[in-house]
């Protein structure tokens, strides 16, 4: 059976990376309330089920996305239904064709491992160049749900929050499409 807690509104007592650290530090700082589920790791759609039913809202998927030549590199958060169609992706933004970035690049800039990406990376400084792009639908929710940047924990917040608050204080700018 899927391992996943119940609710808890505190940060996690010790922390798995720099990045979730700076995730919950932030939270605090920004005073952006939360709630967290701990669970197995979760990395199928079966698994996010299982976390969507106790935390009260669909968990979201984050991509990591490139050019060929890999100077531009993408966080983008679509809709839980919606299927990933690269010509759809490219031809909203008028870029030429991505694909799925490598490994290496995803923990270079965003400090995640496959299976934890989250648009709440763009925290850190080495993700200063990432564009963050997200589909309007998910920012017209008024619940967000993501990895901390583990695998195995995932965090709920308000979606103004993220949008008005997190995504400001990481001096990034966020496209919607």
């Amino acid at each position: 059976m899927f391992k996943v807690s119940n609710p808890i509104c505190t940060p996690p007592e010790t922390f798995s990376s720099a990045l979730q650290q700076k995730v919950y530090s932030t939270f605090q700082d920004l005073s952006i309330p939360f709630e967290r589920v701990d669970t197995d790791p979760g990395l199928t759609m079966e698994d996010c089920q299982h976390i969507d039913a106790k935390i009260g809202v669909r968990i979201v998927k984050t991509v990591f996305l490139c050019n060929r030549q890999q100077p531009a590199f993408y966080l983008y958060v679509p809709t839980d239904d919606k299927p990933f169609v690269t010509r759809d992706f490219c031809g909203a933004l008028g870029i030429p064709r991505v694909s799925f970035a490598p490994a290496d690049k995803l923990w270079e800039l965003t400090g995640v491992e496959v299976g934890a990406t989250t648009v709440l990376s763009c925290i850190l400084p080495s993700s200063a160049n990432v564009s963050l792009i997200m589909d309007r639908g998910v920012a017209e929710a008024e619940w967000f749900a993501c990895t901390d940047g583990t695998p195995t924990c995932f965090v709920k917040l308000h979606t103004q929050d993220l949008l008005q608050k997190y995504i400001p204080a990481s001096g990034h700018s966020l496209t919607l499409i």
